[in-house]
């Protein structure tokens, strides 16, 4: 018989590196070794134990024997051979011990051979998926052994983040300011769980995401396994398109049928993977789904009878205002001109802050509780409301006593809390130019621009005043935003969390041509720093910044490792008032005592500084501007860590 040929690998620089009587693991290429010194003599053997896998090399020799450190199974240390004439006995590897170093002979490996997990990561990227946020596993290896050979061909990204909420939160964070998926992946149990809260901010927000977990083998499903939860079961409510891959599934086409369902959807699709099915080698000249031929255009043109019923109200109209939504953001140029054409004011709601500039001579910033007097100003003085992708929260409080056009993708969206007017079901970009068609040229609207700035005007006075309250505990949030109104880079994107630093976010911030992410109607608290994340791996050419409170950084506070891991040049700006300052001013204002929303915190830039990144803190607001220069200018990832007054919000 032809003996099979060896690759030798060095496995100890020195043989004194294991003195006698001691076992250690040890890897030569892909195969784990578990290495022995005994007798005088080295010896390789598999380092499995072959009654549940035990790391043998983590044993030890005991009365001339290798023990399992699980169950004290016990072995020849030199051949393997079990006593007592089992035949459980595990295969040996010739060992060389050479002047440099212990050495170790494994049989040449075998070209890789397709897996189902590969065929459904090479359509998971065919599909457009180029993103990956994840934590590896035990029970997820086969999928992430098969992530990592598209890393390699330069298919994907992959990041590694510390916690699966984090994860699922910068796929969310991804999606929104792109409009395409990326996905998050996590093991069994505990790990898919994690992810729960960052997917459900995904679904509500309407944006594409993609889930993959992996699961115990499927022979002991419901056997009460170590880690074992019916994922889909529990991702039921979540996810719209919800599958556990199948030794029998049509694998490529599962795949694709998630990413598509996504896509389509703007919803969560989740796909499950047994820890056996993950390395079945996959039918030889398995097909691969594209997208091409597969997927239709969203260019939904509206009914003829509800636009020319909207063109009417808008020649009618003598002072029309515009209310862009989150579900605007990829038509704002449009949207501009049709405002310019009308020379109506533009109001945004809260998650479609900065979709147009505050400088704009049409544009009045934030309508609702996170918003300025100057937009709740024009609504209250408008004869006709155009709403364009925004859903009527009553955080955004659109009010229902005004004529309102609504145009939206989603049919369910409109008219969802009461009846309007005008409920145009279109693509946006599509709806826009039917109805500019109509209406250039017969429209007979006021120019309101002197208006908008006369507004600003008296708003911007009332910010100077509250700019100078210093009750000596702390800044104020409004000075932090005016610092950065001079700092964050036009093009940037900002990610911001949940609580009072983002009502004062949302209320002082000016932007100009920034991009700006929030968990809108799930509303969870540790959203800003993962987002921020996923800001950076879907546009890293753009500055990222990110705005949190103490109480919701602290939620993802290792994964601030993770950004300086792979070197993102994200910006916190982080307001620590050491308390929970939103449920604070709820309590009271419900009545209730202030009880339990006080923090215990850490200097979090001694923290930032101890990750490997700049962290600087300000206590006073004379140090704000060059402490807030300071950190914009860094190259790598930084904090400012601001000491905040929790009334001066």
């Amino acid at each position: 018989m032809t003996e099979q040929p060896l690759d030798w690998h060095k496995v100890l620089d020195s043989a004194e590196e294991l003195p006698e009587g001691r076992v250690v693991s040890v890897t030569a290429g892909h195969t784990n070794i578990c290495l022995t010194h005994h007798q005088g003599k080295f010896c390789g053997l598999d380092n499995r134990c072959p009654h549940q896998g035990g790391p043998l090399g983590e044993g030890s020799i005991e009365n001339g024997l290798l023990r399992c450190p699980w169950h004290g199974w016990d072995f020849d240390p030199h051949t393997g051979q079990s006593p007592g004439g089992h035949d459980d006995s595990i295969i040996t590897f010739p060992i060389d011990v050479r002047d440099d170093g212990v050495y170790v002979g494994v049989p040449q490996e075998a070209e890789h051979v397709a897996t189902v997990a590969d065929v459904m990561a090479e359509t998971m990227v065919e599909w457009g998926i180029d993103t990956v946020f994840g934590m590896v596993g035990h029970s997820n290896l086969g999928l992430a052994d098969a992530l990592q050979r598209q890393e390699k061909k330069g298919k994907l990204k992959y990041i590694g983040i510390r916690h699966e909420g984090a994860g699922a939160f910068a796929a969310s964070a991804y999606a929104k300011l792109t409009g395409r998926p990326a996905a998050c992946f996590a093991i069994a149990g505990p790990g898919g769980t994690n992810m729960y809260t960052g997917l459900w901010d995904a679904k509500v927000d309407r944006v594409p995401i993609l889930a993959l977990t992996g699961q115990v083998d499927t022979q002991v499903v419901g056997t009460g396994a170590f880690q074992e939860v019916d994922l889909k079961a529990a991702f039921d409510t979540v996810a719209e398109f919800n599958h556990t891959v199948q030794h029998t599934s049509k694998h490529s086409e599962l795949m694709a049928l998630a990413v598509k369902s996504a896509l389509l959807r703007r919803d969560v699709s989740h796909l499950t993977f047994p820890d056996e099915v993950q390395v079945l080698m996959a039918p030889e000249h398995a097909p691969i789904s594209k997208p091409e031929g597969r997927i239709t255009s969203m260019d939904i043109t509206p009914p003829p009878s509800m636009v020319n019923k909207a063109s009417e109200m808008i020649k009618k109209s003598k002072r029309p205002v515009i209310i862009v939504g989150h579900g605007a953001r990829f038509n704002m140029e449009q949207i501009i001109a049709f405002a310019e054409m009308l020379k109506a004011p533009v109001l945004t709601t809260f998650k479609g802050k900065g979709l147009i500039p505050d400088a704009h001579p049409l544009g009045c910033g934030v309508l609702g509780r996170s918003g300025t007097p100057i937009a709740s100003w024009f609504m209250n003085e408008a004869d006709l409301l155009c709403v364009f992708g925004a859903s009527f929260s009553n955080h955004t409080g659109i009010t229902p006593k005004i004529p309102t056009i609504q145009i939206d993708f989603d049919p369910q969206a409109l008219s969802k809390f009461h009846p309007v007017e005008a409920a145009v079901w279109g693509e946006i970009g599509v709806t826009l130019e039917i109805l500019t068609a109509a209406v250039d040229g017969h429209t007979q609207t006021e120019d309101q621009r002197s208006q908008v700035a006369e507004r600003w005007r008296i708003w911007k006075e009332e910010k100077s005043r509250r700019l100078q309250d210093d009750r000596g505990k702390g800044i104020s949030s409004i000075a932090v935003f005016d610092a950065m109104n001079r700092h964050v880079p036009e093009n940037a994107v900002i990610a911001v969390d949940v609580g009072n630093n983002t009502y004062s976010f949302g209320r002082y911030f000016e932007p100009s041509n920034q991009s700006v992410l929030m968990s809108g109607y799930l509303g969870s608290i540790g959203f800003g720093f993962p987002a921020a994340m996923g800001a950076w791996a879907a546009a890293p050419d753009r500055p990222i910044c990110a705005v949190a409170g103490d109480g919701g950084f602290t939620q993802y506070l290792g994964d601030f490792t993770t950004a300086v891991k792979y070197e993102m040049p994200i910006k916190l700006v982080l307001l620590n008032n050491s308390e929970l300052g939103k449920i604070s001013k709820e309590q009271r204002s419900g009545e209730f005592e202030v009880w339990q929303t006080g923090l215990h915190n850490p200097n979090y830039a001694d923290y930032a500084n101890s990750c490997g990144a700049l962290g600087i803190r300000v206590t006073s607001s004379e140090d704000l501007e060059q402490a807030m220069g300071q950190v914009f200018a860094h190259p790598g990832t930084a904090m400012l860590e601001v000491v905040t007054d929790v009334a001066l919000i």
